[in-house]
């Protein structure tokens, strides 16, 4: 199950979220696994950033692996991924394509972080970034400008 948090004010639809999680866990035979998901403002982020990561400025997208069993239902709880709408705006403008598009990549991003993927290394990088390019040609956004981060 994907749980959303999306602060008051902030239109976005939840369908999108949902598809663009689902895909990437299906893609990475996880999915019966539960998460949540986050859209929120920069304010929130920069604070999560400080204080989890000891980096006092806001950015895109944060995520906290959990990977816990719920006891109740036996079903994994990969953790959390918060994401900020208007850095994604801000990005998707600079990247020439849709916020709507830029929040999917944030989602599949997150979701792939949860997953145990990382970019810290340039192997664990092309494995990652491999996995990212596979969701999204599967939500059709093969074509979205990517910048190298």
């Amino acid at each position: 199950m994907i749980f959303l948090e999306i602060d008051p004010g902030l239109g976005f639809p939840p369908e999108l979220l949902e598809r663009a999680a689902t895909a990437t866990l299906t893609l990475v035979t996880a999915p019966d696994a539960d998460l949540t998901l986050v859209l929120t403002g920069d304010e929130r982020l920069q604070t999560l950033n400080r204080d989890f990561l000891g980096r006092d400025a806001p950015t895109d997208v944060i995520s906290f692996p959990a990977d816990e069993t719920d006891p109740e239902t036996g079903r994994r709880y990969l953790g959390d991924v918060v994401i900020s709408l208007p850095r994604a705006g801000e990005q998707a403008m600079l990247r020439g394509h849709t916020r709507e598009a830029e929040v999917q990549l944030l989602v599949v991003h997150g979701v792939l972080h949860l997953l145990g993927h990382d970019h810290a290394e340039a192997q664990e990088k092309a494995r990652m970034w491999a996995a990212q390019t596979q969701v999204l040609a599967i939500l059709g956004l093969d074509k979205i400008n990517i910048l190298d981060e």
